[in-house]
Protein backbone atom coordinates (compact mmCIF):
# COMPACT_ATOMS: atom_id res chain seq x y z
CA UNK A 1 0.00 0.00 0.00
CA UNK A 2 1.22 3.37 -1.08
CA UNK A 3 1.58 6.11 1.98
CA UNK A 4 2.43 9.15 2.44
CA UNK A 5 5.51 9.93 4.63
CA UNK A 6 6.80 12.95 5.80
CA UNK A 7 10.64 12.33 7.34
CA UNK A 8 11.30 15.26 9.86
CA UNK A 9 14.70 15.34 10.19
CA UNK A 10 18.59 16.55 9.11
CA UNK A 11 18.88 16.22 4.91
CA UNK A 12 20.50 19.31 2.71
CA UNK A 13 21.48 21.97 2.94
CA UNK A 14 23.25 20.59 5.83
CA UNK A 15 26.23 18.94 5.40
CA UNK A 16 26.11 15.14 4.75
CA UNK A 17 27.31 13.97 8.50
CA UNK A 18 26.20 10.65 9.43
CA UNK A 19 22.42 11.47 10.13
CA UNK A 20 22.07 13.59 7.03
CA UNK A 21 23.37 10.95 4.87
CA UNK A 22 21.18 8.77 6.48
CA UNK A 23 17.88 10.12 5.95
CA UNK A 24 18.54 10.75 2.37
CA UNK A 25 19.36 7.31 1.30
CA UNK A 26 16.07 6.07 3.80
CA UNK A 27 14.26 8.45 1.94
CA UNK A 28 15.06 6.81 -1.30
CA UNK A 29 14.17 3.09 -0.24
CA UNK A 30 11.01 4.08 0.60
CA UNK A 31 10.45 5.96 -2.30
CA UNK A 32 11.83 2.83 -4.05
CA UNK A 33 9.55 0.70 -2.07
CA UNK A 34 6.56 2.80 -3.58
CA UNK A 35 5.91 5.30 -0.91
CA UNK A 36 5.23 9.23 -1.46
CA UNK A 37 7.97 11.01 1.03
CA UNK A 38 8.72 14.56 1.64
CA UNK A 39 11.36 15.73 3.84
CA UNK A 40 11.31 18.48 6.19
CA UNK A 41 14.44 19.79 6.61
CA UNK A 42 16.12 22.81 8.73
CA UNK A 43 16.21 26.22 8.04
CA UNK A 44 18.33 26.45 11.38
CA UNK A 45 19.89 23.50 12.80
CA UNK A 46 22.05 24.19 15.34
CA UNK A 47 22.80 28.09 16.75
CA UNK A 48 26.10 28.73 15.31
CA UNK A 49 27.38 29.30 19.45
CA UNK A 50 26.52 25.67 20.02
CA UNK A 51 28.20 24.08 16.70
CA UNK A 52 30.90 23.05 17.32
CA UNK A 53 32.74 22.51 14.15
CA UNK A 54 33.64 25.21 11.27
CA UNK A 55 30.69 25.32 9.18
CA UNK A 56 26.95 23.29 9.05
CA UNK A 57 25.96 24.08 5.32
CA UNK A 58 27.10 21.78 2.84
CA UNK A 59 28.92 22.96 -0.56
CA UNK A 60 27.11 20.48 -2.56
CA UNK A 61 24.05 20.80 -4.77
CA UNK A 62 20.61 19.38 -3.55
CA UNK A 63 20.03 15.91 -4.26
CA UNK A 64 18.38 14.93 -7.04
CA UNK A 65 14.99 13.69 -6.78
CA UNK A 66 14.26 14.43 -3.41
CA UNK A 67 11.14 16.75 -2.27
CA UNK A 68 13.45 18.50 0.14
CA UNK A 69 11.53 21.59 2.71
CA UNK A 70 13.19 23.89 4.25
CA UNK A 71 11.32 24.67 6.66
CA UNK A 72 12.44 24.01 10.71
CA UNK A 73 13.85 26.31 13.27
CA UNK A 74 15.08 24.70 16.23
CA UNK A 75 15.00 27.21 18.59
CA UNK A 76 11.87 28.68 17.07
CA UNK A 77 8.41 27.93 19.15
CA UNK A 78 6.53 30.16 16.59
CA UNK A 79 7.95 27.98 14.14
CA UNK A 80 6.86 24.92 15.40
CA UNK A 81 3.51 26.05 15.74
CA UNK A 82 4.03 27.23 12.33
CA UNK A 83 5.03 24.12 10.67
CA UNK A 84 3.18 21.45 12.93
CA UNK A 85 0.15 22.73 11.43
CA UNK A 86 1.22 22.92 7.78
CA UNK A 87 1.75 18.95 8.36
CA UNK A 88 -1.37 18.41 10.09
CA UNK A 89 -3.21 19.82 7.40
CA UNK A 90 -0.86 17.45 4.66
CA UNK A 91 -2.59 14.33 6.50
CA UNK A 92 0.35 12.18 6.11
CA UNK A 93 -0.19 8.28 7.06
CA UNK A 94 3.39 8.51 8.98
CA UNK A 95 5.74 11.01 10.22
CA UNK A 96 9.02 9.84 10.69
CA UNK A 97 11.14 11.72 13.16
CA UNK A 98 14.71 11.18 13.46
CA UNK A 99 15.97 11.80 17.28
CA UNK A 100 19.04 11.65 18.55
CA UNK A 101 19.98 14.32 21.03
CA UNK A 102 17.30 15.81 23.91
CA UNK A 103 18.14 19.14 22.11
CA UNK A 104 15.94 18.79 20.01
CA UNK A 105 12.99 17.07 22.27
CA UNK A 106 11.32 20.68 22.51
CA UNK A 107 11.50 21.15 18.67
CA UNK A 108 10.43 17.62 17.39
CA UNK A 109 8.25 16.99 20.44
CA UNK A 110 5.93 19.87 19.78
CA UNK A 111 5.58 19.23 15.93
CA UNK A 112 4.77 15.78 16.96
CA UNK A 113 2.19 16.50 19.15
CA UNK A 114 0.39 18.89 16.88
CA UNK A 115 0.55 16.83 13.78
CA UNK A 116 -1.08 13.88 15.87
CA UNK A 117 -3.81 16.60 16.47
CA UNK A 118 -5.44 15.59 13.21
CA UNK A 119 -6.47 11.78 14.19
CA UNK A 120 -4.71 10.37 11.69
CA UNK A 121 -1.07 10.82 11.07
CA UNK A 122 1.08 8.03 12.95
CA UNK A 123 4.44 9.18 14.35
CA UNK A 124 7.56 7.23 14.48
CA UNK A 125 10.66 7.93 15.57
CA UNK A 126 13.85 6.28 14.41
CA UNK A 127 16.00 6.75 17.81
CA UNK A 128 19.96 6.96 17.67
CA UNK A 129 20.27 7.76 21.39
CA UNK A 130 17.98 7.83 24.30
CA UNK A 131 21.17 8.68 26.76
CA UNK A 132 22.83 11.19 24.68
CA UNK A 133 26.99 10.55 25.07
CA UNK A 134 27.60 13.77 26.66
CA UNK A 135 24.79 14.20 29.77
CA UNK A 136 23.22 17.12 31.21
CA UNK A 137 21.01 16.94 34.41
CA UNK A 138 17.61 18.25 32.09
CA UNK A 139 17.82 15.21 29.52
CA UNK A 140 15.62 12.49 31.14
CA UNK A 141 12.85 15.40 31.10
CA UNK A 142 13.77 16.47 27.30
CA UNK A 143 13.50 13.03 26.05
CA UNK A 144 10.63 11.94 28.16
CA UNK A 145 8.80 15.17 26.58
CA UNK A 146 9.46 13.86 23.07
CA UNK A 147 9.23 10.24 23.36
CA UNK A 148 5.53 10.72 24.55
CA UNK A 149 4.69 12.28 21.91
CA UNK A 150 5.26 9.37 19.29
CA UNK A 151 2.88 6.02 18.24
CA UNK A 152 6.23 3.87 17.95
CA UNK A 153 9.98 3.41 17.42
CA UNK A 154 12.44 2.11 15.72
CA UNK A 155 16.38 1.77 17.27
CA UNK A 156 19.68 0.51 15.91
CA UNK A 157 21.38 -1.04 18.81
CA UNK A 158 20.04 -3.12 21.15
CA UNK A 159 21.20 -1.31 23.71
CA UNK A 160 19.33 2.06 22.97
CA UNK A 161 16.08 -0.33 22.51
CA UNK A 162 16.99 -1.11 26.02
CA UNK A 163 17.01 2.72 27.38
CA UNK A 164 13.78 3.31 25.02
CA UNK A 165 12.05 0.65 27.31
CA UNK A 166 12.38 2.69 30.73
CA UNK A 167 10.60 5.88 28.67
CA UNK A 168 7.75 4.05 26.41
CA UNK A 169 7.20 0.30 27.67
CA UNK A 170 4.15 -0.40 25.88
CA UNK A 171 5.11 1.41 22.36
CA UNK A 172 5.56 -0.84 19.84
CA UNK A 173 9.40 -0.64 19.28
CA UNK A 174 11.72 -2.89 17.23
CA UNK A 175 15.69 -2.92 16.60
CA UNK A 176 16.92 -3.38 13.22
CA UNK A 177 20.84 -2.99 12.63
CA UNK A 178 22.00 0.57 10.80
CA UNK A 179 21.82 -0.27 7.08
CA UNK A 180 24.85 0.09 4.84
CA UNK A 181 26.07 3.41 3.55
CA UNK A 182 26.63 2.56 -0.34
CA UNK A 183 26.51 6.22 -1.27
CA UNK A 184 30.11 7.11 -1.23
CA UNK A 185 30.89 5.20 -4.54
CA UNK A 186 32.15 1.88 -5.62
CA UNK A 187 35.68 0.52 -3.51
CA UNK A 188 38.80 1.67 -4.84
CA UNK A 189 41.71 -0.35 -4.94
CA UNK A 190 44.48 0.02 -3.19
CA UNK A 191 46.92 1.29 -5.07
CA UNK A 192 44.45 3.84 -6.45
CA UNK A 193 43.53 5.67 -3.30
CA UNK A 194 46.76 5.71 -1.95
CA UNK A 195 48.13 8.27 -4.88
CA UNK A 196 44.99 10.14 -4.78
CA UNK A 197 45.49 10.66 -1.08
CA UNK A 198 49.01 11.08 -1.53
CA UNK A 199 50.29 8.62 1.12
CA UNK A 200 53.64 6.56 0.78
CA UNK A 201 52.79 3.30 -1.13
CA UNK A 202 55.65 1.48 1.26
CA UNK A 203 53.32 1.83 4.53
CA UNK A 204 49.94 0.01 5.60
CA UNK A 205 47.59 2.41 7.10
CA UNK A 206 44.99 2.18 9.87
CA UNK A 207 41.91 4.49 9.31
CA UNK A 208 39.78 6.48 12.49
CA UNK A 209 37.43 8.43 10.68
CA UNK A 210 34.09 11.13 11.03
CA UNK A 211 33.94 14.08 13.50
CA UNK A 212 36.35 13.98 16.46
CA UNK A 213 34.35 13.98 19.83
CA UNK A 214 36.01 13.48 23.25
CA UNK A 215 33.91 10.41 23.33
CA UNK A 216 35.24 8.93 20.28
CA UNK A 217 38.55 7.66 21.91
CA UNK A 218 40.68 9.04 19.43
CA UNK A 219 43.17 9.74 22.98
CA UNK A 220 43.05 5.91 23.64
CA UNK A 221 43.86 5.05 20.11
CA UNK A 222 46.86 7.24 20.14
CA UNK A 223 48.14 6.02 23.38
CA UNK A 224 47.86 2.59 22.06
CA UNK A 225 48.88 3.53 18.84
CA UNK A 226 52.53 4.60 20.38
CA UNK A 227 53.21 1.60 21.81
CA UNK A 228 57.33 0.82 20.73
CA UNK A 229 55.85 -2.93 20.01
CA UNK A 230 53.96 -1.41 16.86
CA UNK A 231 57.07 0.30 15.88
CA UNK A 232 58.04 -2.96 13.97
CA UNK A 233 55.39 -3.16 11.18
CA UNK A 234 55.29 -0.12 8.52
CA UNK A 235 52.12 0.76 9.84
CA UNK A 236 51.23 5.04 9.73
CA UNK A 237 47.61 5.88 11.79
CA UNK A 238 45.04 8.47 9.32
CA UNK A 239 43.02 10.64 11.71
CA UNK A 240 40.52 11.64 9.12
CA UNK A 241 37.38 14.14 10.42
CA UNK A 242 37.35 17.36 11.46
CA UNK A 243 37.79 17.67 15.28
CA UNK A 244 34.56 19.24 16.94
CA UNK A 245 36.30 19.31 20.74
CA UNK A 246 39.71 21.29 21.14
CA UNK A 247 42.53 19.51 19.55
CA UNK A 248 45.25 19.99 21.45
CA UNK A 249 45.12 17.33 24.31
CA UNK A 250 45.38 15.07 20.76
CA UNK A 251 48.38 16.60 19.47
CA UNK A 252 49.79 17.18 22.77
CA UNK A 253 49.68 13.09 22.65
CA UNK A 254 51.27 12.93 19.24
CA UNK A 255 53.88 15.16 20.61
CA UNK A 256 54.41 12.91 23.86
CA UNK A 257 54.76 9.83 22.15
CA UNK A 258 56.72 10.75 18.90
CA UNK A 259 53.82 9.56 16.55
CA UNK A 260 54.39 12.73 14.04
CA UNK A 261 56.08 10.43 11.37
CA UNK A 262 53.12 8.08 12.42
CA UNK A 263 50.10 9.67 12.30
CA UNK A 264 48.84 11.69 9.42
CA UNK A 265 45.96 14.34 10.49
CA UNK A 266 43.23 15.28 7.76
CA UNK A 267 41.54 16.91 10.08
CA UNK A 268 39.51 19.07 7.95
CA UNK A 269 35.41 18.10 6.99
CA UNK A 270 35.91 15.32 4.38
CA UNK A 271 33.59 15.65 1.50
CA UNK A 272 31.83 12.74 0.32
CA UNK A 273 33.37 12.22 -2.92
CA UNK A 274 36.51 11.73 -0.97
CA UNK A 275 35.37 8.66 1.81
CA UNK A 276 36.10 5.52 -0.79
CA UNK A 277 39.98 6.82 -1.05
CA UNK A 278 39.99 6.88 2.61
CA UNK A 279 38.69 3.46 2.90
CA UNK A 280 40.42 2.44 -0.06
CA UNK A 281 43.39 3.25 1.62
CA UNK A 282 43.38 1.33 4.81
CA UNK A 283 43.76 -2.20 6.31
CA UNK A 284 41.27 -1.68 8.98
CA UNK A 285 39.03 0.55 10.58
CA UNK A 286 39.53 1.34 14.23
CA UNK A 287 36.63 3.05 16.23
CA UNK A 288 38.08 3.34 20.01
CA UNK A 289 34.93 4.75 21.36
CA UNK A 290 34.17 5.17 25.32
CA UNK A 291 30.69 5.57 25.05
CA UNK A 292 28.37 4.07 22.10
CA UNK A 293 25.06 3.52 20.17
CA UNK A 294 25.66 2.62 16.80
CA UNK A 295 27.59 4.07 14.45
CA UNK A 296 27.21 5.39 10.91
CA UNK A 297 31.13 4.44 10.21
CA UNK A 298 31.08 0.87 10.95
CA UNK A 299 28.57 0.33 7.93
CA UNK A 300 30.30 2.54 5.52
CA UNK A 301 33.36 -0.13 6.33
CA UNK A 302 30.78 -3.06 5.74
CA UNK A 303 30.39 -1.69 2.52
CA UNK A 304 33.92 -1.13 1.38
CA UNK A 305 35.09 -4.63 2.83
CA UNK A 306 36.81 -3.33 5.55
CA UNK A 307 37.57 -5.07 9.15
CA UNK A 308 37.14 -3.55 11.51
CA UNK A 309 38.28 -2.88 15.93
CA UNK A 310 35.99 -1.69 17.91
CA UNK A 311 35.74 -0.92 21.93
CA UNK A 312 33.12 -3.07 23.84
CA UNK A 313 30.73 -0.54 24.50
CA UNK A 314 27.24 0.31 23.63
CA UNK A 315 25.91 -1.37 20.79
CA UNK A 316 29.37 -1.17 18.83
CA UNK A 317 29.81 -5.18 19.38
CA UNK A 318 26.44 -6.20 18.24
CA UNK A 319 27.33 -6.28 14.63
CA UNK A 320 31.07 -6.93 14.70
CA UNK A 321 31.72 -10.60 15.29
CA UNK A 322 35.14 -10.81 17.43
CA UNK A 323 37.82 -12.78 15.77
CA UNK A 324 35.69 -13.20 12.69
CA UNK A 325 35.48 -9.37 11.01
CA UNK A 326 37.44 -7.63 13.75
CA UNK A 327 38.24 -7.03 16.72
CA UNK A 328 35.94 -6.52 20.21
CA UNK A 329 38.25 -5.33 22.57
CA UNK A 330 37.82 -3.92 26.34
CA UNK A 331 37.97 -0.20 26.12
CA UNK A 332 41.48 1.30 26.68
CA UNK A 333 44.22 1.88 25.20
CA UNK A 334 46.05 -1.65 26.11
CA UNK A 335 43.27 -3.76 24.44
CA UNK A 336 43.82 -1.49 21.68
CA UNK A 337 47.51 -2.02 20.92
CA UNK A 338 47.06 -5.95 21.60
CA UNK A 339 45.06 -6.26 18.77
CA UNK A 340 46.72 -3.71 16.41
CA UNK A 341 49.70 -6.30 17.28
CA UNK A 342 47.90 -9.41 16.35
CA UNK A 343 46.52 -8.28 12.69
CA UNK A 344 49.36 -7.59 11.57
CA UNK A 345 51.74 -9.92 13.31
CA UNK A 346 49.09 -12.58 11.91
CA UNK A 347 48.23 -11.29 8.73
CA UNK A 348 44.45 -11.12 9.36
CA UNK A 349 43.52 -9.09 6.86
CA UNK A 350 42.46 -11.31 3.91
CA UNK A 351 40.32 -13.86 6.61
CA UNK A 352 38.85 -10.86 8.11
CA UNK A 353 38.03 -9.11 4.86
CA UNK A 354 36.49 -12.05 3.74
CA UNK A 355 34.30 -12.54 6.31
CA UNK A 356 33.50 -8.99 6.13
CA UNK A 357 31.64 -9.28 2.43
CA UNK A 358 29.47 -12.28 3.88
CA UNK A 359 28.27 -10.66 7.00
CA UNK A 360 27.42 -7.26 5.11
CA UNK A 361 24.26 -9.16 3.45
CA UNK A 362 22.61 -8.62 6.78
CA UNK A 363 22.16 -4.92 6.61
CA UNK A 364 20.51 -3.91 3.53
CA UNK A 365 17.84 -0.80 3.28
CA UNK A 366 15.13 -3.51 2.89
CA UNK A 367 15.38 -4.46 5.95
CA UNK A 368 14.69 -1.13 7.45
CA UNK A 369 12.01 -0.59 5.54
CA UNK A 370 10.86 -3.98 6.21
CA UNK A 371 10.95 -2.98 10.11
CA UNK A 372 9.22 0.54 9.36
CA UNK A 373 6.53 -1.58 7.86
CA UNK A 374 6.29 -3.43 11.00
CA UNK A 375 5.99 -0.99 13.58
CA UNK A 376 3.68 0.90 11.37
CA UNK A 377 1.47 -2.15 11.53
CA UNK A 378 1.58 -2.58 15.14
CA UNK A 379 0.94 1.22 15.60
CA UNK A 380 -2.40 0.90 13.61
CA UNK A 381 -3.72 -2.04 15.56
CA UNK A 382 -3.33 -0.31 18.88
Amino acid sequence: MKRKIILLGTTWPFRSGGIATFNERLTRALIDGGDEVIIYTFSLQYPSFLFPGKTQLSDQPAPEGLDIRIKVNSINPFNWLTVGREIKRLKPDLLMVRYWTPFMAPCLGTISRIVRGNDYTKVMAIVDNVIPHETHFIDNALTRYFTNSCNGFITMSRAVLNDLKKFRPLSPMVYTPHPLYDIFGNIVPREQAIKQLNLDPDYRYLLFFGFIRDYKGLDWLLEAFGDKKLRQFPVKLIVAGEFYTSSEKYLQIIREKNLGDHVILRTDFIPDQDVANYFGAADMIVQPYKSATQSGVTQIAFHYNKPMLVTDVGGLGEIIPHGKVGYVVSPGPEAITEAIFDFYSNDRNDFFTGNVISEKEKFSWGTMVETIDIVYDNINKI
